[in-house]
């Protein structure tokens, strides 16, 4: 077993890797950018190499410096984790040549498999059933669209070189195609260096399952089971479970020995993913087809490690040191069910956009048998544009399906982040909407389910207005009494903050905004605690911090006759006082009005549109003077090496772009002088 290892990746798999190898007694090196100089994963290490600026072509994409943090501090192997070098046969190699050990598959099984096309080659010569399609060199954009015809629409572009989404355009018709192939190539020309694509027939009502295999260097092989990752937005999935619903034993078998003789195939060493896309009626018919193979550890991998019981970051660290797999096929069973949800920074309403920003709060769920959470994410840190938004992945197990979706309802109503958008409030939906609570799973999920997921905007809860207020009433508190603690006189009267008036009762305001409407709290002081009026609803609210049990650090607050346990965070930025209410497994984000501070009406000035986050102009849409109708497209921005189509907030006129294309720009940046008509 090695004594050292470097990990060539950042973030929560970096921190997985160092966690298994501390229990194995192996040291760790990490590597990090400018940019992560303070992150979790180089503070969890024993030692942490710099390998250059933020950009991640200029540190983390760069081999030469990973092996040279490799020589300079002893590392006997090398952790690639997944994304940047994990699936790069030519870091493979040179990690050979430097004596340094791989903890991936051999270079030529990496080159195989990545290409789309080799792959699709080699599996139908192997006897894997492939996915029809066009998978061959000649790139002609006619011979393309051609190609698309014969197999009929709708079909699916895909980067050749490509993974996670990137680099991938349904088209459904033919008219489409040519728009949505320079879209495809940019993408895969910017993500993985290449923009060859393949087209393969796009099953309108299909399931993506994935099947874990594992190979040793003496010639043993074996899977571990299935992932069900059919729930995705834009391609990348979203929500994983293991075992896949409706998996019947027979079905588990063929589709593990064609997995097994695909890993075969390219003589593979080491942990890697067999990916399959199968009809929505497979369970019945049988009918699957092989789709890539991910030669690397896959991002939920914990739902395996939670049904299986075995560790694979262990299993990879044994394999590359010489060692056998530790079971055979009949020594492996399923145990129970395992659910993965993708904590994300970024706004499911407005088409999932990568969020930015410092997170102000971070409260995850407590971890325990049953609740895991794998992040390299902690408060106070920065989600940058520079790399994925992940900030973590939520992993449940019970001892089924109902239970596992239950338990992880309540993880994802325990969540708490301030700072960025996030998917939170998104994935609690999604848990139980009731085509994914049926089990009635295909990659059209989310859109078909649109109007359960994505609700009209409502006006939030009453209670969340009076749950706002006593939680500022009780900071006020809080603070007037750290005042007179400190004072010449701790027990002044005019120290207290308890409302007490000479023959008068005390009343006030507190305004709140959500949305374009405007909410008054009307609060009397009572002897034991405050007379609350909202809308002509009145109650008497009494509040208190919990100091130790499960919500130790929240509030108690008694609303007559009712108890609630909330969380309320204060943020005051640019202006505006937020206050983000937790509450019944919801997050709401209401706006306190003080009439001491002043708050600017917000907007974006002169009418424009401005850059949602740091990117790139890739394309100018619309004309300058166009007339346009409102949801039409008018430019391209790339940013995280995704692309996103700014579209006109209303009917209007394009008056002027601010940027041309190839242009980087700033966050909040104006990008087109638009005139919306009147």
């Amino acid at each position: 077993m090695f004594t050292k290892i470097l990990i060539a990746n950042r973030g929560e798999i970096a921190c997985r890797v160092i966690k298994t190898a501390r229990r194995m007694g192996v040291r760790t090196v990490a590597v990090y950018s400018e940019a992560d100089a303070n992150a979790r994963h180089v503070r969890l290490a024993d030692e942490a190499v710099c390998i250059g600026p933020a950009a991640a072509r200029e540190s983390y994409l760069v081999g030469e410096r990973i092996l040279a943090g490799a020589r300079r501090t002893g590392a006997q192997a090398i952790h690639p984790g997944y994304g940047f070098l994990s699936e790069n046969d030519v870091f493979a190699d040179a990690c050979a040549a430097a004596g340094i050990v791989f903890i991936g598959p051999p270079a030529a099984a990496i080159r195989a498999m990545g290409s789309k096309s080799a792959a699709k080659a080699i599996m139908s010569a192997a006897g894997v059933p492939v996915t029809p399609g066009y998978h061959g060199d000649d790139q002609e954009a006619e011979l393309l669209r051609g190609k698309a015809d014969a197999i009929g629409y709708p079909v699916l572009i895909k980067a050749a070189a490509g993974g996670g989404g990137k680099g991938m355009r349904l088209v459904e018709r033919g008219e489409d195609f040519a728009a949505a192939l320079a879209s495809c190539q940019r993408e895969a020309l910017s993500s993985f260096g290449d923009d060859k694509v393949l087209i393969e027939k796009y099953l309108s009502r299909s399931r993506h399952i994935e099947f874990q295999i594992f190979a040793d260097t003496r010639g043993n092989c074996v899977h571990l089971f299935e992932r069900d990752c059919s729930v995705q937005r834009r391609h990348q999935k979203v929500l994983e479970e293991a075992p896949a619903p409706g998996m019947t034993s027979a079905r588990r078998t063929a589709m593990g020995k064609a997995a097994v003789d695909a890993a075969r195939a390219v003589g593979y060493v080491g942990a890697g993913t067999v990916e399959f896309i199968a009809s929505d009626t497979f369970v019945a018919d049988g009918s699957f087809y092989f789709m890539e193979m991910n030669t690397r550890l896959q991002v939920e991998h914990p739902v395996t490690e939670m049904i299986s019981g075995q560790d694979l970051v262990e299993w990879q660290l044994r394999v590359a040191s010489g060692e056998a797999l530790p079971l055979r096929q009949e020594q492996l069973e399923i145990r129970g069910h395992a659910l993965e949800a993708r904590i994300y920074a970024e706004n499911p309403e407005q088409d999932f956009l990568p969020s930015t920003g410092r997170l102000v709060h971070l409260s995850p769920p407590a971890e325990s048998l049953n609740v895991r959470v794998d992040t390299g994410i902690e408060q106070g840190d920065e989600i940058t544009p520079f790399y994925d938004p992940m900030i973590a992945k939520l992993v449940v197990w019970d001892v089924d399906r109902d239970a596992a979706l239950a338990r992880m309802w309540q993880a994802l109503a325990d969540y708490r982040i301030v700072g960025v958008s996030t998917n939170v409030a998104f994935l609690s939906r999604l848990v139980v909407c009731p085509a994914f609570a049926d089990a009635d799973l295909d990659t059209g999920l989310i859109e078909r389910s649109r109007e359960f997921l994505f609700p009209a905007h409502s006006e939030p809860p009453r209670n969340v207005f009076f749950v706002a207020a006593v939680a500022g009433l009780l900071r006020e508190q809080a603070a007037a009494l750290s005042r007179a603690s400190h004072s010449g006189d701790p027990w002044s009267p005019w120290s207290s903050h308890d409302g007490w008036r000479l023959n008068i009762q005390s009343r006030r305001t507190l305004t709140y905004r959500s949305g374009e409407a405007v909410f008054e709290v009307a609060v009397d002081y009572e002897v034991d605690g405050w007379r609350l009026t909202l809308a002509g609803e009145s109650v008497l609210a009494r509040g208190r911090v919990l100091e130790s049990g499960r919500f130790a650090g929240q509030l108690a607050v008694e609303l007559d006759d009712r108890r609630l346990v909330a969380s309320v965070v204060a943020v005051n930025e640019k202006q505006e006082q937020k206050r983000y209410v937790f509450l019944h497994g919801s997050n709401y984000l209401i706006l306190r009005d003080d009439p001491l501070h002043l708050v600017e009406a917000g907007g974006t000035h002169g009418g424009g549109l401005t850059a949602p986050m740091p990117g790139k102009v890739v394309a100018l849409l619309a004309a300058v003077g166009q007339q346009v109708e409102k949801g039409a497209p008018l430019l391209i921005l790339e940013a995280m090496k995704m692309e996103h189509t700014i579209t006109a907030p209303k009917n209007g006129i394009v008056k002027a772009f601010c940027y041309a294309a190839g242009d980087q720009v700033a966050d909040g940046a104006e990008l087109v002088d638009f005139a919306a008509e009147k």
